[in-house]
């Protein structure tokens, strides 16, 4: 078997996708697992450049993340590809407690403990920009500094505080950390960037504000490579350089699609996010005919409601076609707090409460899957594509059309023929435009 190009893990389910997707523009052919596949799995796809493992780390504490990221590296480490990647949010939205990336890094260095880790967390192609050390992000066509970006200084897990990426790594992590910033991206090459990076620091962050500086980027990762993996962490953005160096080089040959989306008349939703930018995306498709069924928040915790109300949800699938079955609409839904309150006072410890309300949808999104006539889904939220999709009988994704940055319309691998073949499209709060819903529903229609 061909040494594989890049083996990454993605802390959340739609940041894996956005990976994956990104590989895909540049014809690189990607299989994304759901768990840690056996070696009949992986015989499977023996024509594919790159292998992902999705994850849910971003929503773990310490004990959590060594659990499940312990095996995780291993495997990676016997997949022995050129380039291994601990993907994050190109927000970096993470804690010391919780998804806290800093412990990521080091308990990498069990398993690949070769000099500096380049850090890039920059992906201009997704409005995600670092310049000095601190990190930008685009939201409704302006740019903000992330201290003060509308949705991410307001995260309900992990509020950003902090700009500068350094800083808020260094909190996570006793390694030391040093920058490379614009100024000397544009001024040095990439051999002596290299040259630096081995003697200045265990971790490496890198700018990028633009096309040119990510191309510098890539010459450095791809000039480090070597017969042992280069262990890198960073947004997709880290997808998007690696793409340019195999693009750069003429190392992979672009062959067309064997694989198209369905065109199909009915499309599932489920939302779990209460971003902004979702509720934006839920009033859009409202306006585009989608029929909008909120949960209510007895729901969590009376299962004599459930069958009730999921029956209704496939009722109005079959008849209106296009259904959405959503948590809250934005931060401001009062809902939220009645919910919160509601389990509270239903022995949900607070610190659960996420996890308890994923993995509620995670059972009724299979109920709706098993007795709907469905072929296609889309499931809204990070965390909630995480508990949602864990719960289906889905082993591996592969990319069928990129709807939006970030967010492409994937085919599922199943050993079930009532999964195997379905489109599902994973999308975070962030991602998507405006219209993202519509868009999908639309795919393979024309």
């Amino acid at each position: 078997m061909k040494r594989l190009l890049l083996g990454f893990y993605g802390d959340d389910f739609t940041g894996s996708t956005d990976a994956m997707e990104a590989l895909d523009q540049y014809g690189l052919k990607t299989i994304l697992f759901l768990k840690i596949p056996d070696q009949e799995m992986i015989d499977r796809f023996q024509h594919v450049d790159c292998v992902g493992v999705a994850g849910t780390a971003r929503a773990k504490g310490i004990k959590g993340m060594e659990e499940e990221l312990s095996p995780v590296y291993e495997f990676l480490r016997q997949l022995n590809s050129t380039f291994v990647h601990y993907k994050v949010c190109s927000t970096f939205d993470s804690s010391p407690e919780v998804g806290s990336i800093g412990f990521a890094i080091d308990l990498a260095r069990n398993y690949f403990n070769e000099g500096s880790y380049p850090l890039l967390v920059a992906a201009p192609n997704l409005g995600r920009y670092t310049v000095f050390g601190e990190h930008f992000a685009k939201f409704q066509e302006e740019i903000y500094r992330l201290d003060i970006h509308p949705v991410m200084s307001k995260h309900p897990v992990t509020p950003m505080d902090e700009a500068d990426l350094a800083k808020h790594l260094q909190a996570q992590t006793k390694q030391e950390i040093a920058k490379v910033n614009v100024l000397e991206l544009e001024a040095k090459t990439a051999q002596q960037l290299i040259d630096q990076e081995n003697i200045d620091a265990d971790i490496i962050l890198y700018d990028a504000l633009n096309a040119s500086h990510m191309n510098k980027v890539s010459e450095v990762l791809w000039e480090k490579r070597s017969e042992k993996p280069q262990f890198i962490v960073g947004s997709s953005g880290v997808e998007y350089a690696i793409g340019d160096a195999i693009e750069r080089e003429g190392v992979i040959v672009k062959e067309n699609k064997t694989i198209s989306p369905s065109n199909v008349n009915q499309l599932f939703v489920v939302s779990g996010s209460v971003s902004d930018v979702t509720k934006q995306q839920l009033e859009n498709a409202e306006k585009a005919g989608f029929e909008l069924v909120q949960i209510p928040f007895e729901m969590y915790t009376d299962s004599s409601i459930v069958e009730v109300f999921l029956d209704n949800i496939i009722q109005q699938i079959e008849e209106k076609k296009k259904v959405i079955m959503y948590t809250a609409k934005g931060t401001e839904d009062p809902i939220i707090a009645r919910t919160k309150e509601h389990l509270l006072n239903n022995g949900v410890k607070k610190q659960d409460i996420g996890i308890y309300i994923g993995e509620k949808l995670g059972e009724w999104t299979k109920s709706v899957i098993d007795q709907a006539s469905l072929r296609r889904v889309i499931i809204s939220g990070g965390d909630t594509s995480g508990f949602v999709t864990s719960n289906l009988d889905i082993y591996g994704l592969e990319v069928l059309d990129s709807i939006a940055p970030g967010a492409p319309l994937c085919i599922a691998y199943s050993e079930r023929a009532k999964y195997d073949g379905l489109e599902i499209a994973l999308k975070s709060g962030q991602l998507g435009g405006p219209a993202f819903f519509e868009k999908v529903y639309q795919s393979g229609s024309k």
